[in-house]
């Protein structure tokens, strides 16, 4: 499958190198197809992953992944809206305030009655977007089993029952397992699982090593 990383950053890399792992062609795009960073990432790689503008990569990409910073994200995604039409749209950004340092809190229009996905959405109506992975680790999303062997939760949500069964299907091909996906519904979902902000940096700040989240019952 050909995929597209939209972002150069930590996430964005990790889940590239993944991708290519297992596969699949991958271009990962930012705003300058000179961009030293993807050019030096993508020279790691002898096969199945290119660099491009953000442009390039939404046109080669079958399913995107939106690895751009969460402030950034919604004016990004608007500037290539017509290009990911009807496409699936992995959202796994979080819509991180930054300004006033850490530790970071949440872009006050974008959480408790609206979040990051919603807003995405509802700028690109013909998009398909599925949020998801965006309560970990970048590592821990693309190696499930490094931690208890993969028996953590993974949440997903999104108004397109279709592009989600789609995006669990590529998910368990990562290494997620099926008990281990949890359908939190439509896009609203994103509320809770962009808010886990808060709750993560506190964890992370009292602990050492990687951790996860379990939903048991």
């Amino acid at each position: 499958m050909k995929i597209a990383i939209l972002g150069t950053g930590a996430v964005g890399t990790t889940i590239a190198s993944r991708l290519v792992e297992i596969g699949h062609q991958v271009m990962i795009g930012s705003r300058s197809k000179t961009n030293e960073k993807a050019i030096e990432f993508v020279q790691k790689f002898d096969r199945n992953i290119s660099n491009g503008t953000f442009e390039e990569a939404a046109n080669f990409g079958d399913i995107i992944f939106n690895c751009i910073k969460g402030e950034f994200a919604v004016g990004a995604l608007k500037s290539i809206e017509k290009i990911i039409d009807n496409k699936i749209l992995i959202d796994v950004s979080i819509p991180v305030n930054t300004k006033n340092g850490m530790p970071f809190t949440l872009i006050p229009e974008l959480c408790n009655t609206n979040s990051l996905g919603e807003e995405i959405q509802k700028n690109l109506p013909n998009t398909k977007v599925v949020k998801t992975l965006n309560t970990m680790w970048s590592t821990l999303m693309m190696t499930p089993s490094m931690l208890k062997d993969g028996d953590h939760t993974n949440f997903i949500c999104g108004n397109d029952t279709e592009a989600k069964e789609t995006v669990k299907i590529l998910l368990k091909e990562i290494g997620w397992k099926e008990e281990s996906i949890m359908d939190l519904g439509d896009i609203t979902g994103s509320r809770g699982m962009e808010s886990v902000l808060h709750l993560w940096w506190k964890i992370w700040g009292s602990t050492i090593g990687t951790f996860s989240i379990k939903v048991v019952n």
